[in-house]
């Protein structure tokens, strides 16, 4: 199975949202469709969905064109979409009935996702009453309680504290187990960057960037630098061929043209007997690589 996005384009008046974008995903796993606000990310899931009419290109699955006949969709929103003044037991049930499940496999589907997020204690509680995490949650549970070949996530962690964040990770890492294929939009470059092999960085509706990460960063080599140490070394940073980026509470991130410029700022450090508490020579993050690529 594959998902196919050939030459996509979708025009609102005059403004091109999103202009001949193409991606594949070939494989089971995550791949990442990124992009400022207002870049097309969610004009393109909508198109996927078949929530707005494409104006050009094709989107396939399994080389048939994508219909709800044709692929078996979860997909959860950045909005929320929850009926506020109903029963979460009854709205799950009601989401389930409507993909086509029996009553036996809602109640069954329902209760292993109560258990597995964590939220058992609250299937009798209405939308409203519930905090903003833990309707991320139900949300989540309506994207996947119909067992989808294909999951779309749009800001899956937005709104998470750090233990929540950590339960949807172990999710999404489960359903990559389980061989789901699943297009995720985050701003959150940490979190994609642990999911995803491949990507598309989106800005104005076009293409900046593609491809697997992996080889990405390998392409701008090891040309990032961080250096976390207890006392200021501004004085030693001169003459080294290397390029202050910022300077912050825990310490310093340089850009380098080898590693030699690197080896002989370390050296300085320890002949100056300055506490060393981090030195590490890297290629660059991608939330380096996407504010080169999109920021202004």
């Amino acid at each position: 199975m594959a998902l196919v996005v050939s030459d996509l384009v979708k025009k609102f008046g005059e403004k091109t949202a999103v202009d001949h974008i193409s991606f594949k995903i070939e494989k089971p796993g995550v791949f990442g469709l990124l992009g400022t606000n207002g870049a097309g990310k969610t004009t393109t899931i909508r198109m996927i969905l078949g929530i707005l009419e494409k104006d050009g290109g094709s989107i396939q699955w399994n080389e048939r064109t994508v219909t709800r006949e044709t692929v078996k969709f979860g997909y959860l929103p950045e909005e929320r979409g929850l009926y506020p003044k109903a029963k979460i037991v009854d709205q799950l049930s009601y989401f389930g009935k409507l993909r086509g499940m029996d009553g036996l496999s809602v109640k069954k589907a329902i209760s292993y996702w109560f258990d597995r997020l964590k939220v058992s204690e609250y299937s009798k509680s209405t939308a409203e009453q519930l905090s903003k995490g833990n309707q991320q949650k139900i949300q989540f549970i309506t994207a996947l309680l119909h067992d989808p070949e294909l999951i779309i996530l749009d800001e899956p962690l937005s709104g998470l504290d750090p233990i929540n964040a950590d339960l949807f990770k172990s999710v999404i890492y489960e359903l990559v187990e389980k061989g789901k294929y699943i297009v995720m939009s985050s701003h959150q470059m940490q979190s994609v960057e642990e999911y995803c092999e491949d990507l598309i960085i989106l800005k104005d509706g076009k293409t900046v960037l593609k491809g697997n990460l992996k080889q990405i960063k390998a392409g701008y080599g090891r040309t990032n630098l961080t250096v976390n140490c207890e006392e200021e070394i501004d004085a030693l940073i001169k003459d080294q061929g290397i390029n202050l980026i910022s300077k912050n509470a825990t310490g310093y991130e340089f850009k380098i043209k080898s590693d030699e410029h690197a080896y002989n700022l370390l050296e300085k450090i320890i002949v100056s007997k300055i506490r060393l508490n981090k030195f590490e020579i890297r290629e660059p993050s991608l939330h380096e690589i996407f504010i080169e690529k999109v920021g202004e």
